[in-house]
């Protein structure tokens, strides 16, 4: 049996009249990205990571590192992991707790794989336990205190 042509005629809902269908998936050559701005970001985060993922994160061993940097206006920064290896990556939205991560302070994080390969991983359910001394820390509200 052959398969139905489609065609612009076929794509019209009898009701419609004249007017024809919008798809809703990006076409090759579409310049719908610049009109918009940004790409949007694959990562994963608090509020897109799927429920699966959150459980795998959740039902994970906790680890334990270093803030190696983190930029507010980015929303990013890493972890340098306490048994050594690659830095992981932390987004703004897995941070528990009222202070921006510094250089050098000391956290618990879980973690959970990128996709879409899942050959790296970020760190979710961010905790600060030690302030780095000496250093000015920013609550997410603005406030500036020294530890």
């Amino acid at each position: 049996m052959a398969e139905p042509e489609l065609n612009e005629a076929s794509l019209r809902s009898p009701s419609s009249g004249s007017q024809s269908v919008s798809f809703p998936f990006m076409r090759e050559g579409s310049r719908v990205w610049e009109k918009a701005g940004d790409l949007p970001s694959p990562l994963p985060t608090k509020r897109t990571r799927t429920y699966s993922a959150t459980v795998r994160a959740n039902s994970g061993p906790m680890y334990k590192g270093v803030c190696k940097n983190f930029s507010r206006s980015q929303g990013h920064g890493y972890i340098k992991p306490a048994n050594g290896g690659e830095d992981i990556f932390v987004h703004i939205s897995d941070i528990e707790g009222e202070y921006v991560p510094a250089e050098g302070d000391e956290m618990t994080y879980k973690v959970c794989p990128i996709p879409p390969k899942n050959q790296k991983v970020q760190a979710v359910e961010v905790i600060i336990t030690h302030l780095n001394p000496g250093t000015k820390h920013e609550t997410w509200s603005g406030k500036i205190i020294s530890s």
